[in-house]
């Protein structure tokens, strides 16, 4: 017989089942219901559900078959119109059967006055979330090699015994089957001082991007828990919020394939079942928000190595120590190591446990298939997380609550962690102010640097300005000078200097070229330039000598024509 997939969903008066069954002979198929029993049969499916609450036959019931999509609805009247059913998503418990009748146990467990039906403790007594501690003990030497217990409610042990060499990467302690609880908290301890990092740890102090926005991502029950506060002034009670959270047709079918038990757990296991639940929970709150819900070949490794009860086998006796244990954790092994994804996952936890059962289900679920993706850790499953699922089932949404308001009330510091982190912060602060002040003189010589050297170029470029200034007028004057002496030359042309001859040649006047100017052209002097008045009796004079030239000039060419 095969168990096909199954749903469950009401109103104030009716339950809905529908079953899907696509190779069911539909002509054939039988239905039973009656109280909390109903019972569904069509080749070659099976399907037998104990309801959590009353149905009736009383005619109103209703069925119908949709060919295409093989799913049959079956709706059942209420046997109370109105009343509420709780856990109609917990399906392993849906298919767990009927617990017996009689009046009395036919094998009566001795010691069972502290347990209660199914492992849980009575409902209505306050749930004392302390305790009772005993002194250590030694144990004597004379003991024959005792094992110790871990597991799911420290009902596991020898299992690592016989699979040492397979098991020894999925967890941080060696033998555990030998291994006392104070040791393996001595152990831990030691470990995870031996692992602190202060140089990663101030990396990520000061250079928080990468963690600024982790910390802005919201994962699936972020607006869950909103919508959740938001309906808490239409309706107090709690069963209501189970149906803000649904599951996917994947976690239905693991849901399917888990295995009903029942746990007899005693009022100490009971307590450490409470406890490591928040422990896992911590580190698959850090997990889910550090990846943005994307999970990758780190994820296992994360989960298991944040949480001292999945790689210790740590067992706790107080609220407070599990969060000092995880935020120790989160400081010394993953990627991002900084005390606000602590606080973060911390505020993640108590929103969980709040959404009740249902979110916590559905987060164990979520571990449980990273863990079976992964060969080296899918032993924490049979350990822990397959027992998880099946007994959050059947917890009582009370006990969560309780739960997580006893976790509200724990604060946690740095200090409290044991690795002098205020102290390693102070001092990387004061290292860091006195590189600021350096920085900042060094950026105020560097400003004084340059304004002192266009000081002393203006200086330089006003003296060369004014050097400048001088050499042009000196240069001015020296071409004013040459100009004049320039001028002068032809001015005084027209006197004669040693070896200058005037000659008439047919009736003109030449002269020789010692008074020709530098270009070549004859240098005549202006007529009314004042420097004639000085040279007027040279003139006369050779006007006089002229005149006597020509003279001679006539008679000798007179002389030769006769």
């Amino acid at each position: 017989m095969l168990t096909p997939a199954f749903d469950l969903s009401q109103d104030p008066d009716f339950l809905t089942v529908a079953i899907r069954v696509p190779y069911a002979r539909v002509s054939e198929f039988d239905v039973y219901f009656e109280g909390v029993d109903f019972k569904f049969y069509a080749k070659p499916y099976f399907l037998r559900l104990t309801l959590p609450g009353r149905v009736v036959e009383n005619g109103s019931e209703q069925g119908s078959y949709d060919t295409d999509k093989g799913i049959f609805t079956i709706r059942l009247p209420k046997e109370t119109p109105g009343q509420h059913f709780e856990g109609l998503n917990m399906l392993t418990a849906l298919l767990a059967p009927r617990k017996s009748r009689t009046a009395k146990a036919l094998v009566e467990e001795i010691g069972a006055s502290e347990v209660s039906e199914g492992g849980v403790e009575d409902e209505d007594g306050e749930f004392d979330w302390e305790i009772e501690q005993s002194p250590y003990e030694e144990a004597s030497e004379g003991a024959l090699n005792p094992q110790y217990h871990y597991g799911f409610g420290n009902l596991r042990s020898g299992v690592f015994q016989r699979l040492q060499d397979e098991l020894s990467d999925v967890i941080d302690i060696k033998d555990p089957d030998f291994t006392p609880a104070a040791e393996r908290r001595q152990k831990r301890l030691a470990a995870e001082l031996a692992k602190f990092d202060p140089d990663h740890y101030l990396a990520d102090f000061f250079e928080d991007e990468a963690v600024e926005q982790v910390l802005k991502y919201n994962p699936w029950w972020i607006d869950i828990y909103s919508e959740m506060m938001a309906s808490l002034g239409k309706s107090q009670e709690q069963e209501n919020h189970a149906a803000l959270v649904s599951f996917s047709e994947e976690e239905k079918y693991q849901l399917r394939k888990f295995v009903n038990k029942s746990y007899l757990l005693d009022k100490r296991a009971h307590r450490q079942v409470y406890y490591s639940l928040i422990d896992i929970l911590l580190a698959y709150c850090y997990e889910t928000r550090v990846t943005e819900g994307e999970k990758n070949v780190e994820s296992a490794w994360n989960i298991r190595k944040l949480s001292p009860t999945l790689c210790w086998f740590e067992t706790w006796t107080n609220v407070h120590e599990i969060l000092v244990s995880f935020g120790r954790r989160v400081l010394c092994y993953p990627l991002y190591r900084h005390f606000k994804l602590v606080m973060k996952a911390y505020r993640d936890t108590i929103k969980i446990l709040q959404l009740g059962k249902s979110a916590v289900l559905k987060c164990l679920l979520d571990v449980h298939k990273i863990f079976q993706e992964n060969d080296p850790a899918y032993i924490l499953n049979d350990l822990y997380i397959s027992d998880y699922c099946v007994w959050i089932q059947k917890a009582k949404s009370k006990k969560l609550a309780a739960l997580a308001e006893a976790l509200k009330e724990v604060s946690l510091t740095k200090a409290q962690l044991g690795l002098d982190l205020e102290a390693l912060e102070a001092a990387a602060l004061l290292v860091q102010e006195e590189e600021t002040a350096v920085e900042a003189a060094r950026s105020v010589s560097r400003r004084q640097t340059p304004s002192s050297s266009s000081e002393a170029s203006d200086s330089e470029e006003a003296d060369s300005t004014t050097s400048s200034e001088t050499e042009g007028s000196d240069s001015e004057q020296g071409e004013l000078t040459g100009s004049e002496s320039e001028t002068a030359d032809p001015l005084r042309g027209p006197s004669l200097e040693g070896g200058s001859t005037l000659l008439i040649v047919d009736g003109g006047v030449c002269r020789n070229s010692a008074t020709e100017t530098s270009d070549g052209s004859p240098g005549k002097p202006p007529a009314s330039s004042p420097a004639l008045g000085g040279s007027r009796p040279l003139i006369e004079e050779l006007g006089e000598h002229l005149n006597s030239t020509v003279q001679v000039s006539e008679l000798k060419e007179s002389a030769a024509g006769t």
